[in-house]
C-alpha cells in the first residue's frame, strides 16, 4: 500500500511539472514535508481544470460530474484507483482540509461549463472557488495542528489566490475570449479593451498582491520561502503585463522567461540569508 501511495504522489508531483515550471519550482522550496501535499493539492485542480478547458471533443460536463462524483468516493473510502485522485485523498484525510472548499472548486469549475460573462458577484464567486479556496486549501496543510494561526491568515491566502487567478485572466484574455468565448472580468469589452479597463484591473490585482505580502511575512517558516518564490514570479509575471499596451496583451501571452526566474530566486535566497523574509 505504501508503494501504491507513493506513486500516486509521483503522479501529482509529475503532473505539476509538466503544467507549471513554476509552481513546480516554488512548490520544491518548501520543507520536505509539506511538498507532497501541495503537488498533490495542485494535481487534482489541475485535472479538474483541463476538463473545462481542454477536452473539447468530450462531455465535459459528464466528465466533470463523474470525477466529482469519484472525488468525494475517493475521500470518503480513503482510496482510489486513479492516482490523481489517490494522492488528493491523502492530503484532504491528513490535514482535514475543509470539503466546503472541494465543493466551491467544483461548482465554479461548472461555471466555466456555461457561463460566458460575469457581473460583480458572479466574477468575485468565481474567483473565490476556482483560486482561493486553493489557497485556503494549500494554507490548511502549512498551518497544520494551529487552528488560530490558520484562522487568522486566511484572508491573506484568500489574496494571493485572487492575484494569482486574475494575473492568469489578463495574461491569458486572447485565449479565454477567442477560443472559449469567457470574458472573466465584468464591464469589459474585449473588442475594444482599453488602457483605462487594463489600468482599473491592474490596480485590483495590485492590492490583492499588497495584501497577501502582508501574510507570507506571518507563514510558518517551512512554507515562507516557498510561497514567497511563487509571489515574487507571478509579481514579475504582473510588472511585465502592466508595461505592456492593451492591444499586445490581445495579440500574445506574456511569458517570465527562465532567466528571469533564476535571478528572482537568487535574490529570494538573499533575502532569506539576511533574515528579511
Amino acid at each position: 500500500m505504501k508503494l501504491f501511495h507513493e506513486l500516486s504522489q509521483d503522479c501529482s508531483r509529475l503532473t505539476t511539472e509538466k503544467y507549471s515550471t513554476s509552481f513546480y519550482s516554488a512548490i520544491k522550496l518548501l520543507h520536505k514535508e509539506l511538498r507532497a501535499p501541495i503537488f498533490n493539492i495542485y494535481g487534482f485542480v489541475r485535472f479538474v481544470d483541463e476538463i473545462v478547458d481542454s477536452f473539447h471533443d468530450h462531455d465535459k460536463s459528464q466528465l466533470l460530474l463523474e470525477f466529482r462524483n469519484a472525488t468525494y468516493d475517493a475521500i470518503k473510502n480513503k482510496i482510489s484507483l486513479n492516482p490523481i485522485l489517490n494522492s488528493f485523498q491523502l492530503t484532504v484525510n491528513e490535514f482535514r482540509i475543509d470539503h466546503q472548499l472541494i465543493d466551491a472548486f467544483f461548482y465554479s469549475m461548472e461555471m466555466d461549463l456555461e457561463k460566458r460573462k460575469y457581473d460583480k458577484a458572479g466574477y468575485e464567486e468565481y474567483i473565490y472557488g476556482s483560486a482561493e479556496v486553493v489557497g485556503l486549501m494549500c494554507l490548511t496543510v502549512f498551518c497544520n495542528n494551529k487552528p488560530l494561526q490558520d484562522e487568522q491568515l486566511k484572508p491573506y491566502a484568500k489574496s494571493l489566490g485572487a492575484a494569482f487567478q486574475k494575473v492568469n485572466f489578463l495574461r491569458d484574455l486572447r485565449a479565454d475570449f477567442e477560443k472559449l468565448n469567457r470574458v472573466y472580468f465584468p464591464g469589459c469589452d474585449f473588442r475594444n479593451f482599453s488602457e483605462s479597463d487594463k489600468s482599473a484591473i491592474e490596480m485590483e490585482i495590485q492590492k490583492d498582491f499588497d495584501h497577501a505580502l502582508e501574510g507570507i511575512q506571518k507563514l510558518p517558516i517551512q512554507a515562507r520561502f516557498g510561497v514567497y518564490v511563487a509571489y515574487k514570479y507571478y509579481f514579475s509575471l504582473f510588472n511585465k503585463i502592466k508595461k505592456a499596451k492593451p492591444h499586445k496583451i490581445m495579440q500574445q501571452r506574456i511569458r517570465v522567461p527562465d532567466y528571469s526566474k533564476i535571478f528572482i530566486l537568487a535574490k529570494a535566497g538573499i533575502r532569506r540569508q539576511f533574515n528579511m523574509l
